[in-house]
């Protein structure tokens, strides 16, 4: 029996195993209980009964049979009229006891003397209504005597001579039941001693067995979390029992092979991300950009525009600092903005004649974060692919807005824009995280290394009409640097 009782708890489920436990410990306990409820209600009842009967029958007159007695004489002699006499009253209280008494469970020799005293009632009736005959015929004086003393005297005896056995008889029978319960109540603790006993047996059984086995799996489980947390992505739990701990134990074996595939994953996408930024320095240190900015501050100097020459060797260090930036990742969104600042101050002396710019970032969100040069390839692309495209003077505007849960730097241009078409493919290519060997590159490439350093949830949207201008967003997380 016990080898069933811990097979099946080792098969169960942890919260089937509690509730084994308490219905083992609870079923003989509430059993138990109902028992000694139903033994301890019916033997309350039988001797509220009894108990019961006594008092009733202790509301019958012990002065029934000298009250009657004396009633019966004074009608006979003339001292009190039909009307006057109280024997009609003493009947009827007489039977309202009998009747009382008739409703109750009494023992067998009881229900007897009821019967008993119900007759005497009865003929005691049937003599008073002789006498009141008498009475009306008259010189029936002798007669009701004879009746009084023969009859009416004897039978009121007898009457009190029955309820006395009754009361005595109960009392008796309460006795009785009073020794039975004391010996039912030490049977009853005698039972309960042994009870709490097998109780307590059962308790300490199923205190070892039942956490043993929940504690041994979630103990292994432990020990293979352990593992895990210090680094070791070979061990694999074994536990196979049934129930919850056999599906975590499956769940984790299936979180370790997936955390194996992550940092393998996590590992070409780092591979990714410093191939994108590699690609990207390389752009940003594009000979024709420096051959040409050169040549421009050698144009200058040649002018004697000593200003314009301090001012744009100033912004070409400047922005060939930020895209060093000693190797980091991430700056915050000051150095970025700084960044596109000195590149479209080299950018409008070059093209003067067609270029506009205005930046707008607040401030309060030059301490957030930003991936190194994510806006200067949208500002580029938006010069040369939207400005230049439209042969006449064009803006650009870089601005910022701190939205709930994230943050929006926008590049704005009211260049030449792009077809709905062409704009559809752009995003699709956005979104789909495929490059092109066009001009949506810079765009893919910044594109792609947001995503791969904050999530999905952050990149580059673009809206554009065509002859009306092209806006690029990127969408960042609240990230302090």
């Amino acid at each position: 029996m016990i080898a069933k009782i811990k097979q099946a708890v080792q098969n169960s489920t942890l919260a089937t195993k509690i509730r084994y436990s308490y219905a083992l410990i609870l079923i003989p306990m509430f059993l138990f209980m109902i028992i000694c409820f139903f033994y301890i209600w019916e033997g309350n009842t039988r001797y509220a009964e009894m108990i019961n009967s006594a008092v009733v029958a202790s509301e019958f007159s012990l002065d029934f049979k000298k009250d009657f007695d004396y009633e019966t004489y004074l009608l006979i002699i003339g001292n009190k009229s039909v009307e006057e006499s109280q024997l009609d009253e003493l009947l009827a209280e007489a039977n309202r006891v009998m009747d009382s008494l008739s409703a109750l469970d009494v023992s067998q020799d009881n229900a007897a003397r009821l019967k008993s005293a119900r007759k005497y009632l009865d003929n005691l009736e049937t003599y008073i209504n002789r006498i009141k005959d008498n009475m009306d015929e008259g010189n029936k004086y002798e007669d009701n005597i004879q009746i009084w003393e023969n009859d009416v005297q004897i039978v009121t005896s007898l009457l009190r001579e029955t309820i006395f056995q009754y009361i005595y008889y109960e009392i008796k029978d309460l006795e009785v039941a009073r020794a039975e319960y004391q010996t039912f109540y030490v049977r009853m603790i005698r039972y309960t001693l042994i009870a709490l006993g097998l109780i307590t047996v059962l308790i300490v059984f199923l205190s070892y067995y039942i956490p043993q086995s929940i504690t041994k799996p979630i103990t292994r489980l432990s020990e293979v979390t352990d593992q895990v947390a210090k680094g070791d992505l070979s061990v694999r739990s074994d536990v196979d029992e049934g129930g919850e701990v056999g599906v975590l134990s499956e769940s984790l074996n299936a979180m370790i092979d997936k955390i194996n595939e992550l940092l393998e994953q996590v590992t070409q996408e780092q591979t990714s991300l410093r191939k994108a930024e590699l690609e990207l320095l390389q752009s940003q240190i594009n000979p024709h950009f420096l051959y040409n900015t050169l040549d421009t501050i050698v144009w200058l100097a040649e002018g004697s525009d000593q200003d314009k020459v301090v001012s744009m060797v100033e912004s070409l260090s400047e922005f060939f600092r930020t895209s060093l930036n000693q190797g980091k990742d991430v700056i915050p969104i000051r150095e970025e903005v700084q960044h596109v600042r000195s590149y479209l101050e080299i950018q409008q002396v070059r093209y003067q004649d067609i270029l506009e710019y205005e930046i707008s970032v607040p401030e309060s969100l030059y301490h957030y974060s930003i991936p190194k040069i994510s806006v200067q390839p949208l500002v580029e692309n938006a010069l040369y692919h939207g400005i230049k495209n439209k042969r006449r003077l064009g803006k650009i505007t870089v601005s910022g807005q701190e939205l709930k849960d994230y943050i929006v730097i926008s590049v704005q241009d009211n260049g030449i824009g792009m077809t709905e078409e062409r704009l559809m493919q752009v995003n699709e290519r956005l979104k789909n995280r495929t490059s092109e060997s066009t001009e949506a590159y810079g765009l893919y490439n910044v594109n792609e290394r947001i995503r791969l350093k904050f999530g999905d949830a952050y990149g580059i949207s673009i809206r554009s009409e065509y002859e009306e201008g092209t806006v690029c967003e990127i969408r960042l997380p609240k990230e302090l640097v």
